[in-house]
């Protein structure tokens, strides 16, 4: 009896590892893409760790530089910093816990948000870098 209720347990288990389909109920959590390593494992954790260590010490970098009263130099270094980020995701195959989503997702959102703070860097005030016609309009008309 018992053998009959062991074959019986083993039938969908052996019936589970051959289909492709994903199991309805899981056993175990996927390990997440950012827990790759950038280096090999003989290697000490911040020596691991080096595309994450490095844009966030640009960005320390440029929040020391705008709290120092250098905004622009600050934000086109913060700016900098995550379009190298995005940069470092699309070329190195493993970059440790700079991956946080899919390749593509963590790209696009590095990308996108290093230019736009490098955008607003060449923008500030007093003379911006960078003269946008429109945002003139859009200042005047939002601060009557």
């Amino acid at each position: 009896m018992r053998a009959e209720r062991d074959e019986e347990r083993a039938a969908p288990a052996a019936e589970a590892s051959r289909s492709r389909r994903f199991p309805s109920v899981t056993r175990d959590t996927a390990r997440p893409e950012g827990s790759g390593r950038a280096v090999p494992g003989a290697v000490s954790t911040p020596a691991r760790q080096w595309p994450m260590l490095s844009v966030l010490t640009a960005t320390a970098a440029g929040l020391l530089a705008t709290a120092m009263g250098h905004p622009r130099i600050g934000c086109l270094v913060i700016g900098v910093a995550l379009i190298a980020a995005s940069v470092l995701r699309r070329v190195l195959p493993s970059v440790g816990m700079l991956a946080v989503r899919s390749r593509f997702t963590d790209m696009v959102t590095y990308g996108l948000l290093g230019v736009a703070i490098t955008l607003l860097a060449l923008v500030i005030e007093p003379k911006p870098l960078l003269n946008v016609p429109f945002l003139e309009t859009a200042v005047r008309f939002t601060v009557r």
